[in-house]
């Protein structure tokens, strides 16, 4: 989880001066982090975050923009949530910031995605919409074949809200539920590194966008070991097959083989997992890999016209299965 940690850290620290984007990030990140509660018959908001930093940046933003005091509870990490956990709670004035923020509608009823001013909002706050959803509940995963931005989405409405945020930037995301659980998934590198972009995390892209290319020059070099691998490998089988076809082929035609063609037939046959580039070099004197390869392709059709002849079998009759495997 390090590289999501240092894409929230990053945008924690964004200096965004516009009124209406900050309300836009706000908004996000109560909906996406955050919960009403009622205590004592007041309406209490709580927003629950990963990183101090994010706690900051939002008690910082209520206070600014909407002028309510807000306070930090810390809650210590137990099971499999190792860290601690930063919890933003407005206790005073909660109902009247969920008024503000979009948490609740003109009477009083619970928003589930997101207020119409954010959804109708410019370009700017769909940027703002997505920073605080992956403030709130984003993971970046590190780059390679599985490699995803997401955010756990509330439910089904703030999710399409959040698509329909990303749609609005040229970015595609999808909507899906895991295990009960609403997401809003992007997989494609490119379209990650366009969100990291948009939402203001240019340290953290260069940082992604760099083990990004590692991964792909290291798969690669993989794929092309692999192809060497196996080329090499189909190679020196069928420079086994074809001494065993040649040594047949000396057999057939006994004294009757011409010399220069018996005498490139025994290179194969010494030599039975040399290249016919190898042959051609250990020949005296040497002779090209073309030379080489038609003596022996003359020598293999004279055996094999002359146990056709003979009723015998030809130089395919010692080449065996395993031969060819690969």
């Amino acid at each position: 989880m390090a590289l999501t940690a240092s894409v929230k850290e990053e945008l924690s620290r964004l200096d965004i001066k516009k009124s209406s984007v900050r309300k836009a990030e706000v908004s996000a990140m109560l909906r996406f982090a955050g919960g009403l509660h009622i205590i004592s018959g007041r309406i209490v908001i709580e927003a629950e975050v990963d990183l101090a930093s994010t706690a900051r940046r939002l008690r910082a933003a209520i206070a600014e923009v909407y002028g309510h005091q807000s306070e930090i509870i810390v809650v210590s990490g137990s099971g499999l949530r190792r860290g601690s956990r930063y919890v933003v709670r407005v206790v005073r004035d909660g109902e009247a910031l969920a008024r503000q923020t979009g948490l609740l509608d003109g009477r009083g009823r619970p928003v589930r995605g997101l207020p119409s001013v954010v959804v109708n909002g410019s370009a700017a706050d769909a940027e703002a919409v997505w920073r605080g959803a992956f403030l709130a509940h984003g993971s970046l995963t590190e780059p390679g074949r599985s490699s995803s931005m997401e955010v756990t989405c509330p439910g089904p409405e703030s999710a399409l809200a959040l698509v329909g945020a990303a749609r609005r930037l040229g970015i595609q995301a999808k909507a899906r539920e895991v295990r009960g659980v609403d997401r809003v998934v992007i997989r494609d590198g490119d379209t990650i590194a366009a969100l990291l972009t948009r939402m203001g995390a240019h340290d953290a892209l260069m940082v992604w966008e760099e083990r990004r290319m590692r991964k792909e020059v290291r798969a690669t070099a993989n794929r092309l070991a692999n192809f060497d691998d196996a080329n090499l490998r189909r190679s020196a089988q069928a420079a086994v097959a074809a001494g065993a076809r040649v040594d047949r082929a000396l057999e057939i035609l006994g004294d009757d083989v011409p010399d220069h063609l018996k005498y490139a037939g025994e290179l194969r046959v010494a030599h039975k997992q040399a290249s016919l580039d190898e042959l051609g070099r250990l020949a005296d004197p040497p002779m090209t890999k073309d030379a080489i390869a038609g003596r022996i392709r003359r020598l293999l059709a004279m055996a094999d016209k002359r146990a056709s002849d003979l009723g015998i079998p030809g130089t395919d009759a010692n080449v065996t299965p395993e031969m060819l495997d690969e």
